[in-house]
């Protein structure tokens, strides 16, 4: 039987109540993972969310076969996931996280900068985590300014780096 591919997508926080809801801290950009009826992972094993609802940006989940608060607590640091053919195709330009995670980085000259070893998500915009091969790190805005070209499939990102960025690294 062939393994399929597991996206972690949440992880549980904490129980909520006395009914075996759980509070989740959400990965995906896509609330509707966590509407009543969806099918996630547990540990692996398939289970469905009988019951959500979001306070603060946070879902509050009640999963089927959790009952109370001590069944909660028991999943407290669990992570929840999908598989990855749930996956939607994205617009272009935009990748997932797992897909830039290990391209290699270089510059508009072809000279290596290092890999992606983290995307960092904020509100202005993500930020590449760029480790060298000297084993220090620095960040990249993900911006068109600085980011020339993109290919997953051949795990390689062409950057402009900007003058100082360099000196940054830590």
């Amino acid at each position: 039987m062939e393994q399929i591919e597991q996206i972690e997508i949440g992880k549980i926080l904490s129980p909520v109540g006395l009914r075996g809801e759980v509070k989740v801290y959400s990965y995906s950009d896509k609330p509707e993972r966590f509407a009543p009826g969806a099918e996630l992972l547990l540990d692996g094993r398939p289970v469905r969310i009988e019951t959500s609802r979001f306070v603060k940006n946070l879902p509050i989940i009640k999963l089927d076969g959790v009952e109370n608060r001590e069944e909660a607590e028991a999943l407290r640091g669990h992570a929840l996931s999908i598989g990855a053919l749930s996956l939607t195709p994205l617009p272009e330009g935009e990748w997932y996280v797992r897909d830039l995670i290990g391209c290699e980085v270089c510059d508009e000259d072809g000279n290596a900068l290092g890999a992606i070893a983290d995307v960092l998500q904020n509100g202005a915009q993500d930020l590449y985590e760029i480790a060298s091969r000297d084993g220090r790190t620095f960040l990249l805005p993900a911006v068109a300014a600085f980011v020339v070209r993109v290919d997953v499939t051949a795990k390689r990102v062409v950057a402009r780096v900007p003058d100082g960025i360099m000196e940054l690294a830590t």
